[in-house]
């Protein structure tokens, strides 16, 4: 079965069809990309090599114990030990690296006499961290050490769980779940007990986690709104213990679960490989390598089943994922080999977007532990297909715990909260309220920005701001004051509008405004409206991403603010399309790096523009936009009620359109439909419908099956 088919897919949807219950996830089937695409194919290889990049930087903080000591904590700390043990003993049995074998001897000496010694002698009781790394650990040192070596280390594995976990019961008890069923399996535990555990924990506490139908995200509950970051966490810990043929009573009810959430996580995957921002840990690059090995497990069930398409999609997936995180690999001695924890270059001893937990040698093990596993679920040579965050055409509302929305066209990828942090939560605030992220297909989505910023004082997201009592607030300030309230007017793979009111809670007072985003390929289109009738001055905030740790460049030209990474081809661009004022406040520091907001006064109408080397320059753009009631046009394309029509794509809701702005229909359909052409040089080189059609293409008849794409012959 396709995701396409699964119960979170909702037919295309225009104005009219939408009320007042609108539904939370609206998607359409396409499988067309608005840009040219081509797969990553990327070698499973590639993953050893970055794993033992992270080996030989940690081997150099291992002491005579064998224990992994934290560069800044100046101790052990977690679970570092036996996660660089199980990466050792992947490239070791992989062929590779055989010179670390005795240092990951050393580690599983020692973690397993840790292990033996119960709960209070690992490191910061992390036990249950421990049982499913050191048990698939006995896998890949099998043939690698002596057997009195290995029955050694099985004898101390021996020791029942309630002497090793904590016991949390959020996302730590799913690592306990798959470790036990892991033991049962290699005779480390009774397969009984473990049945019997693994089914308390989730009809008790475990299966209460998931949000169910539309969605079935994992509720950790540990930061408020919650976190998608560490949703992650929770879900993959079951998803594998269901891959790993976990058959208890409530085998198929999780399966069902995790499958269809995972399924569901390919839409706030952003375009260039990144987990959403929000909540508890994000923005922390082990999260990435936490969906791609997701999306490695789906792909090879979904290819066992026989379903191509889906495990072409997930594939993908789990390559932008790895492809992604290159951008945080550190080369400058003697830190070379690792990755910054976070995604910035800042120096890690700043602690920049870190929570209370988080340490250079935890979470460098987190990311080579799962990247190694990953290395051993992808198995299977799976031709790649275009990811669902590539293709668009759908607008998403999480549930209000989360209270994060999303809207995808042509790729062109928007993330905001309607909701921010009102309380500090392990360390940091997470969540701000307003638009945090925007990203493209082929685009340095650091840029975007990939998140908001907020502090104890304040936020920065792209929202209205307003002045009260000679001070300036904006939305991201106002967290414990203002909501946002979301609604979708029409959605497609190639133009989705959308809106955000902003409104003061019960019991507080404010200006209301109304965001509405026409979203495309090449950009989004925001007008902002004040629906108070209160004379308060207003402006809205854009936030320039301004130094990760390294100054970008910054330009400024009439009407534009544009920024980029020295050397890059890429940058953001915001532009006012009339005449606008720009006030400059302090910086705020984000997880991606300071945030400087720009407040911009006189202009209700901002363009967001992702633009890369070829792309017509922003000035360009400026100068020729024009809109046209909820209409516009510029070089870049055309927004024509339902339709769009760009460089490389065109389609819409309708029974024809215009490509070459002539006046003239290029292609017309014998009933309307939902369409996607993508063009070469203005000529249509392939056809998608969502309904059985016949079109006419340049002067010839072609018929379309729903969700077929066609290819067409050149000019």
């Amino acid at each position: 079965m396709s995701a396409r088919k699964l119960k979170i897919v909702l037919p295309l949807l225009c104005a009219a069809a939408l009320g007042a219950a609108e539904p939370a996830v609206i998607r359409t089937g396409f499988h067309l990309t608005a840009r040219p695409w081509k797969p990553l194919n990327i070698e499973r290889q590639n993953y050893l090599e970055v794993i033992e990049g992270l080996c030989r930087f940690s081997v150099r903080y291992q002491d005579a114990s064998g224990a992994i000591i934290d560069p800044f904590l100046k101790r052990e700390h977690q679970y570092a030990t036996p996660y660089f043990a199980y990466a050792v003993g992947t490239l070791v049995e992989a062929g590779r690296a055989r010179d670390l074998l005795p240092y990951g001897v050393k580690a599983m000496e020692h973690s397993t006499a840790n292990f033996a010694g119960g709960r209070d002698a690992i490191p910061d009781q992390h036990g249950e961290f421990f049982i499913p790394a050191l048990t698939e650990a006995l896998e890949v040192y099998e043939k690698q050490v002596p057997a009195e070596t290995l029955n050694r280390w099985r004898d101390r594995l021996k020791k029942p769980w309630r002497e090793i976990v904590r016991g949390s019961l959020n996302n730590w008890e799913t690592y306990k779940l798959k470790g036990e069923w892991l033991r049962a399996a290699h005779g480390l535990a009774s397969r009984e007990d473990a049945i019997a555990t693994i089914e308390d924990s989730w009809k008790v506490r475990q299966r209460d986690h998931f949000t169910g139908d539309p969605w079935w995200l994992y509720h950790d509950r540990s930061s408020e709104p919650d976190t998608l970051s560490v949703e992650a966490v929770g879900r993959d810990n079951l998803l594998a213990l269901v891959h790993l043929g976990y058959n208890g009573p409530s085998a198929q009810e999780m399966r069902n679960a995790v499958e269809k959430g995972t399924a569901f996580t390919l839409l706030l995957q952003d375009p260039t490989g990144q987990v959403p921002a929000n909540g508890r840990t994000d923005d922390h690059v082990w999260v990435d390598v936490g969906y791609q090995l997701a999306f490695e497990v789906m792909a090879e069930r979904a290819w066992e089943r026989g379903d191509r398409e889906l495990a072409g999609e997930f594939r993908h997936a789990a390559l932008m994922a790895f492809a992604n995180i290159a951008r945080w690999r550190r080369t400058d001695p003697p830190w070379d080999g690792s990755y910054y924890i976070t995604k910035n270059h800042f120096d890690p001893a700043l602690r920049v977007g870190y929570q209370t937990a988080t340490e250079y040698s935890n979470y460098s093990g987190s990311l080579m532990f799962h990247l190694a596993e990953a290395f051993h679920i992808r198995s299977a040579a799976i031709p790649e297909r275009p990811a669902p965050s590539e293709v668009g055409g759908y607008a998403i509302a999480t549930d209000s715990s989360y209270d994060s929305v999303f809207a995808n066209a042509g790729g062109m990828y928007v993330q905001a909260n309607l909701r921010g942090q009102e309380g500090e939560s392990s360390g940091n605030y997470w969540t701000p309220l307003g638009v945090v992220r925007f990203a493209r297909p082929g685009w340095d989505s650091r840029l975007g920005p990939s998140d908001g910023a907020q502090t104890k004082s304040g936020g920065v997201t792209f929202a209205p701001e307003f002045l009260e009592q000679g001070r300036w607030l904006r939305m991201g300030d106002l967290s414990a004051r203002y909501r946002g309230v979301w609604t979708t007017q029409f959605v497609h793979p190639l133009l989705v509008r959308c809106a955000i009111e902003y409104r003061p809670l019960p019991g507080m007072t404010g200006p209301t405004f109304r965001n509405e985003f026409t979203v495309t390929p090449d950009g989004v289109l925001s007008v902002v409206t004040k629906t108070s009738r209160d004379e308060s001055a207003w402006a809205i905030t854009w936030p320039i991403l301004e130094n990760d740790g390294a100054a970008l460049e910054r330009s400024h030209a009439e009407g534009i603010q544009s920024v980029r990474y020295p050397g890059s081809g890429d940058e953001q661009n915001f532009l006012a399309l009339g005449a606008a004022t720009f006030e400059e406040g302090a910086v705020m520091r984000s997880t991606y790096g300071d945030l400087r907001p720009v407040r911009v006064r006189g202009e209700s109408a901002t363009f967001v523009y992702p633009r890369s080397a070829a792309d017509p320059p922003a000035a360009s753009v400026r100068q020729s936009l024009a809109i046209h009631g909820g209409d516009f046009s510029s070089v870049l394309g055309r927004v024509i009620g339902n339709t769009y029509s760009g460089r490389t794509s065109a389609g819409g809701q309708g029974r024809s359109i215009d490509i070459d702005g002539d006046g003239k229909a290029d292609v017309t359909f014998d009933v309307e439909c939902g369409f996607v052409l993508q063009l070469r040089q203005s000529v249509v080189v392939a056809a998608e419908a969502d309904r059985d059609v016949t079109a006419s293409i340049r002067g010839k008849r072609v018929l379309l099956k729903k969700y077929q794409p066609v290819t067409l012959g050149g000019r």
